[in-house]
């Protein structure tokens, strides 16, 4: 028995800290202990059944402070991947600028990748201050964290030197007898071990938790100390991309304006819109042409299955069956197409169907369709029911989809940034397509929205009214 206080006193010795308030009320309360009733049921587990306890309630707040921090983490490592992604994607439009300036390329072409890089920096530049703001917003909490985890140290190590200071005064001896008395003589068990557990734990706990005040302090001002480094580096590029944005808008307006006043330069674009609008115009009678010689072979095999079954008849009687009068198959159409359709995108109408002056070119062009001004992300859909016959990039559409309706009829959706159907798919009234972009296009994002009944085009939104 002696041999076990001497090693609990030991134990004891090597802790420090804590605060002078519970040393000798511990130490009082534990000597009327023994005397009390055996009962299991201890007032401090009593107590703490009725009510949290101040390190639960610490626990609980500090678990609070790490789920904010983790997710302002998660948002900004989200956000420095989509800034990576159009940083990959601005280097490889701006690398296609640059061979086009060493080849003799299309006008028109050169203008939608200039457009394309003007539109892409703007987009980067708004994600780099959405982080700018993103990271201004988490040095703040940083800050605050940080002042908050410092008063706290600063309280644990003032209560510590009082702790220290009194048993540099008093000694342990008042804890000696305690534990003595709690070894020796009889008592209820559980509460000899509970008072035991706290005399000889409390101190290590304390100084445990200044310890883990002190890890996170450090952790939040390594933390700190990355995001300010960020916050510089991001800030510095910005300047650099606002300065480009400028020298970009420069050159942009300087082509322009040779396109305006170049009367080479314009016979240049004129012929290369022209040679876009007859390649479309091709792609649409392939598609047709295919359409019919279709029809044709279901109405050969038609016939041929109907020959055959009546041969077959013909073996097994020896009589002639009166000859049928033959109806010519009612075109039906599809009801999906019959009602109200779907407008592709909403927005404004930057471009009508027929003869009027190009926005760009400032020469008089006949569109084949209209275009509609859209924003990033916005959806685009499918104006009627149908069957996708052509996924692909068109010359002066970009990517794009061709889309065959009940009848013949085909509607045509370019400068899509993303494409969500494959060919040879059905899709329905409505149903989201794509997304809208800006490739190929010469003044910003928008949908080149074109409909042809049969080669023949026509008003998309006179066609939209239609029922």
């Amino acid at each position: 028995m002696m041999m076990r206080l001497v090693v609990l006193l030991f134990c004891l010795l090597l802790g420090f800290g804590a605060e002078n308030a519970y040393a000798k009320p511990a130490a009082k309360n534990a000597k009327s202990a023994p005397a009390k009733s055996t009962s299991k049921n201890t007032p401090a587990k009593n107590a703490s059944a009725k009510k949290p306890t101040k390190s639960s309630v610490k626990a609980s707040s500090k678990n609070a402070s790490k789920s904010v921090t983790k997710k302002t983490d998660a948002q900004i490592s989200e956000q420095k991947n989509a800034l990576k992604k159009l940083e990959s994607d601005l280097a490889k439009k701006r690398q296609e600028l640059a061979l086009l300036e060493t080849e003799e390329k299309g006008v028109l072409n050169t203008i939608s990748i200039l457009d394309q890089n003007l539109n892409q920096t703007r987009t980067y530049l708004s994600e780099l201050t959405k982080s700018e703001v993103m990271l201004e917003r988490a040095l703040v909490q940083l800050t605050a964290d940080i002042d908050s985890l410092d008063r706290k140290i600063e309280t644990r190590r003032e209560a510590m030197k009082k702790r220290i200071r009194t048993l540099y005064i008093s000694g342990r001896n008042s804890e000696a007898r305690v534990l003595y008395s709690l070894l020796t003589q009889d008592g209820n068990p559980d509460r000899q071990v509970y008072w035991v557990h706290h005399i000889l734990n409390q101190d290590q706990q304390e100084v445990d938790a200044l310890q883990q005040l002190v890890q996170e302090r450090d952790e939040k001002m390594q933390m700190e100390s990355e995001h300010l480094s960020d916050l510089k580096q991001m800030r510095s590029k910005k300047a650099a991309e606002e300065k480009g944005l400028v020298s970009q808008m420069s050159g942009q307006e300087k082509m322009l304006m040779s396109l305006k006043h170049d009367q080479n330069m314009q016979r240049r674009a004129l012929k290369e819109f022209e040679q876009n609008q007859k390649t479309m115009l091709a792609l649409i009678k392939k598609l047709e042409e295919k359409r019919k010689k279709e029809i044709e072979q279901a109405k050969k095999d038609e016939a041929a299955r109907k020959a055959k079954e009546k041969a077959d008849k013909g073996k097994k009687k020896d009589t002639k069956a009166p000859a049928k009068k033959v109806e010519k198959p009612k075109v039906t159409v599809a009801e999906s197409v019959k009602g109200p359709k779907c407008t592709p995108l909403k927005g404004n109408i930057i471009s009508q169907y027929g003869l009027q002056e190009h926005p760009v070119l400032h020469i008089m062009t006949r569109n084949l369709g209209v275009e509609i001004r859209g924003k990033r992300g916005d959806a685009v859909r499918a104006a009627a029911a149908g069957s996708v016959v052509m996924v692909g990039e068109i010359d002066g559409r970009g990517p794009s989809v061709i889309i065959e309706h009940e009848g013949g009829t085909y509607s045509v959706y370019g400068h899509l940034k993303s494409i969500r159907v494959q060919e040879g798919k059905e899709v329905r009234n409505c149903e989201e397509i794509g997304e809208v972009g800006d490739v190929a296009s010469l003044n910003g994002i928008k949908l080149y929205f074109q409909v042809s009944e049969g080669t023949q085009t026509v008003d998309p939104l006179q066609w939209l009214k239609q029922k």
